[in-house]
């Protein structure tokens, strides 16, 4: 029996005026894609290929020019509860000690205070922050806060993870720390993500599949599927002998080994 489709986008377009009166930039063109329960997919693709636009679609934090974005087969229209979002930057309040920032997003759902602090708890817990709860984001490291900033993701129980280059802001040995307490934990709590990357190995360990974007406007070029054990252990799935096939595949749709930094830069740029 299939899993149920968790997040799906059909046939989505997005267009923004240009400055200056200049024009319309097509960011994404035609994109239709399907996430379904439990599955973790990543998005790879040139910088300024629509990636992040599409992210902002699915959370409801924009409209699409055309088509339209589903989670568990309801039209987004605007920001939802089954939906959580995950940035580059954590983003923590600085006048809130840490479980008061887990806290933070069940509190606006209007949670009762015992079950905001009980799940607040339990992800400290599970993320070995727990003797930090009464400590402020200023007082963590870097790798520290990002696990904070994941814990208050969960802690609204969604359905749905969008993670926008959530670890590309930490040293690499923290990345490689805070990806596998993330796939440990979209494991255990049976969790459906959609990750953008533009680290390749992140991409190919942590995912179930690949889905690689074209130049501006962004289309859907081609799906990868990860055909490895361990989805829950990116560490362990480092050693194994495919990966560095997988990744090799990603290079040669990106054509990485003939891109200029010119070129990437005028991708990019609007």
């Amino acid at each position: 029996m299939a899993r149920v489709i968790r997040l799906e986008y059909r046939n989505v377009t997005m267009r923004f005026a240009e400055a200056g009166g200049r024009g319309v930039l097509t960011a994404v063109r035609g994109v239709s894609l399907a996430v379904r329960d439990g599955e973790v997919v990543s998005l790879i693709g040139p910088s300024g290929c629509g990636k992040s636009t599409l992210l902002n679609i699915g959370s409801g934090l924009a409209a699409p020019s055309e088509g339209a974005a589903f989670v568990d087969g309801e039209r987004v229209a605007g920001p939802n509860a089954h939906v959580a979002f995950m940035l580059q930057k954590d983003l923590l309040l600085p006048w809130r000690t840490v479980a008061e920032n887990v806290m933070f997003g069940v509190e606006i759902q209007g949670v009762a205070q015992a079950e905001r602090r009980r799940r607040a708890q339990q992800l400290l817990t599970n993320f070995k922050l727990a003797e930090f709860s009464n400590h402020y984001p200023h007082q963590l490291s870097g790798g520290m806060r990002q696990r904070v900033a994941l814990a208050r993701t969960l802690a609204v129980d969604p359905h749905v993870l969008l993670l926008d280059e959530p670890f590309s802001a930490v040293d690499a040995q923290t990345r490689m720390v805070l990806q596998r307490d993330l796939a440990q934990t979209l494991t255990q709590a049976g969790k459906t993500a959609l990750l953008i990357t533009h680290d390749l190995l992140e991409a190919v360990t942590l995912s179930d599949r690949v889905l690689v974007m074209s130049a501006r406007p962004g289309i859907i070029i081609d799906e990868i599927v990860i055909d490895m054990p361990r989805r829950d252990d990116p560490i362990a799935r480092r050693h194994d002998a495919k990966v560095n096939g997988y990744v090799a595949q990603l290079m040669d749709r990106l054509d990485i080994g003939h891109i200029t930094l010119e070129q990437q830069t005028a991708q990019a740029s609007p």
